[in-house]
């Protein structure tokens, strides 16, 4: 799997590709869709009807052509990816769909998968099976919807193989030449901690505890999420030893808890839907409603995170001794190893400056994880990894990019709480100065296997947030507003009730208007709602290039430190339960370059 395909001069050819895909292609990401009619986007972008699109993505799905195909095309300026050289718009879109998926992870062959990471990260002259807790045999759908269940089980094992493999102890030879590799006797192994970065609810942190009898940190900014997360874990503890009792009793790997035993209220499973971006909350709203208008579970939900400048003096000690607290009580009541429930919830905030050790204190060897960190946790969680002697590996999903801070965008403010930006992350891109932009980068949040699926974008909302626009163009003077007009369309019965609703919301005079003319406009631009809906498949097709150019970038960063012996991206789940399904994996372990 270490072959020169997955070399950094392989990778960096890679970004190369999907650059220059992107320099052609990346202005449909960027396009506003609220102005989607104000400013005439179709006619701008595109020289094709609508129909022609959608009929396209419909029936052409076998797009398979290598990125080669198109770096051998000849002269540089000749590549247009089905763009037109002088008017800049699309002119051919099977030509368009089969560069898109050439320059997607998938189509650029990049990836490995959770199957081939396993074997690869065991196949070593000291391999060992994958050690579980005797009698941890848990259905972590006891506890968990169907998406949570998946990512928690299929991310779970990569950790635990890092974790079994960093245990090793290096020492040196007897001729102290170089670094060698021993596991014959039982006080060479090292005790390998884990600290999930970003641990939100703590379902991954307690699987591995449980499962692994693994110790584990789980550190998130909300106190919300950690309390939360300490009461689980009591709970979950005393569920996890009335079923090892049932499970001896039965002698049956099926197992169903004793009744009266415990309330399960806290662990029962979750509702299966996912809650879509709430745009009534300034913070975590995006400026532009594509996104808040996708189907439920196409977006991964946001949790926001307070950085320590923003904790009074008390609170950041509070929360210190809580996590100190926390951390003694979990080494006294687990009972060691054999109790399969070492963790501890941490309350911190985390940026690639944090020093780990004030937040866990004696800190000797680690994995590092992160299980759709948002927004520049991700980023960080590497720097962090290739920053600290005492991390060992790296397993890192995130999500949420477009909360990701550009350091070479020109309209970005400054990054909060934090003197680095997520993106780009390598020396290759930052050398070359590049950014997506924002509307391109909540582009990449789209899920593409959904949408393929059936599971389309609700046009109708963004429909009458772009007439909506129109209108206050029209007779609001171009009114820009702070304001956002948030969930206004799931209260509304109609489209004027729409307006009228908008128009409250943002303040303004509603006097100029009436019903007629409101509905006038929804009349006029009815017919063009298919453009919009040709479009947004267009952004919808794009959104695998530019989040496989942001994986890209991180991979490429581990590639260029010289301690990490072995980097690559595995594909963890399946895109359809959870659509941000890739993983960047690095270990730090000297002369051991994985076969």
């Amino acid at each position: 799997m270490a072959s020169s395909m997955n070399s950094l001069e392989a990778i960096q050819k890679k970004i190369d590709a999907v650059k220059l895909f992107l320099s052609v292609s990346l202005s449909i990401a960027n396009a506003h869709t609220v102005d989607f009619y104000t400013c005439n986007v179709w006619d701008q972008f595109m020289a094709v009807p609508p129909v022609e699109v959608l009929t396209e993505i419909t029936l052409n799905g076998d797009h398979k052509r290598a990125p080669e195909h198109y770096l051998n095309h000849g002269n540089a300026k000749k590549i247009t990816f089905g763009f037109c050289d002088d008017s800049k718009r699309l002119v051919d879109v099977a030509e368009f769909l089969e560069a898109a998926y050439a320059h997607s992870l998938p189509g650029l062959g990049v990836c490995v998968g959770r199957t081939e990471l396993l074997q690869s990260l065991r196949h070593t002259d000291n391999a060992q099976p994958l050690e579980e807790v005797p009698g941890a045999v848990v259905e972590s759908d006891e506890f968990m919807n169907s998406k949570k269940s998946h990512e928690v089980q299929a991310m779970s094992e990569v950790v635990a193989s890092l974790a079994q493999r960093c245990r090793v102890k290096q020492v040196k030879d007897t001729t102290g030449s170089h670094f060698s590799r021993h596991k014959t006797e039982e006080n060479t192994l090292k005790q390998i901690e884990v600290i999930d970065v970003g641990s939100g609810k703590g379902y991954l942190c307690s699987f591995l505890s449980l499962r692994y009898g693994l110790q584990v940190y789980g550190i998130d900014s909300s106190s919300v999420n950690t309390h939360g997360a300490q009461e689980r874990n009591r709970k979950l503890k005393k569920y996890s030893r009335a079923y090892q009792r049932h499970s001896k009793a039965n002698r049956t790997p099926t197992v169903v808890p004793p009744s009266g035993q415990e309330d399960l209220e806290d662990i029962a499973p979750e509702d299966n839907s996912l809650p879509e971006l709430d745009q009534s909350d300034p913070a975590s709203a995006p400026e532009e409603p594509f996104l808040s208008a996708l189907c439920v579970g196409m977006v991964e939900p946001t949790s926001p995170r307070v950085p320590p400048s923003e904790l009074s003096l008390e609170e950041r000690e509070r929360r210190k001794r809580e996590n100190l607290e926390r951390k003694a009580r979990s080494w006294v009541n687990s009972g060691g190893m054999g109790s399969g429930m070492l963790y501890s919830p941490l309350t911190s905030y985390v940026t690639a400056e944090t020093e780990l050790k004030e937040i866990i204190g004696e800190l000797e060897d680690a994995v590092m994880v992160g299980l759709h960190t948002c927004g520049d946790l991700a980023p960080s969680t590497l720097r962090m990894f290739v920053a600290k002697r005492e991390l060992l590996s790296v397993c890192s999903v995130g999500c949420c990019y477009h909360l990701l801070s550009e350091e070479f965008d020109p309209t970005r403010q400054e990054c909060p709480s934090s003197s680095v930006c997520g993106f780009p992350l390598s020396g290759y891109l930052r050398e070359q100065s590049w950014f997506c932009g924002r509307n391109a980068r909540m582009s990449a949040c789209l899920a593409l296997e959904r949408v393929s699926k059936g599971q389309g974008i609700q046009m109708e909302s963004l429909f009458y947030r772009a007439v909506l626009h129109v209108i206050l163009r029209d007779h609001y003077s171009s009114f820009k507003s702070e304001k956002r007009v948030g969930n206004v369309y799931s209260k509304a019965t109609s489209f004027v009730d729409y307006v009228w609703r908008a128009l409250r919301r943002l303040e303004l005079d509603g006097s100029k208007l009436s019903d007629g003319v409101i509905q006038g406009y929804h009349d006029t631009y009815r017919p063009r709602m298919v453009e919009m809906e040709a479009f947004n498949m267009l952004k919808v097709t794009l959104a695998p290039c530019i989040e496989g150019l942001i994986l890209l970038d991180r991979l490429c960063y581990l590639k260029e430190q010289e301690d990490v012996a072995f980097s690559t991206l595995v594909q963890l789940f399946d895109p359809l339960l959870s659509p941000r399904c890739y993983g960047v994996v690095g270990v730090k372990a000297p002369g051991t370059e994985l076969s």
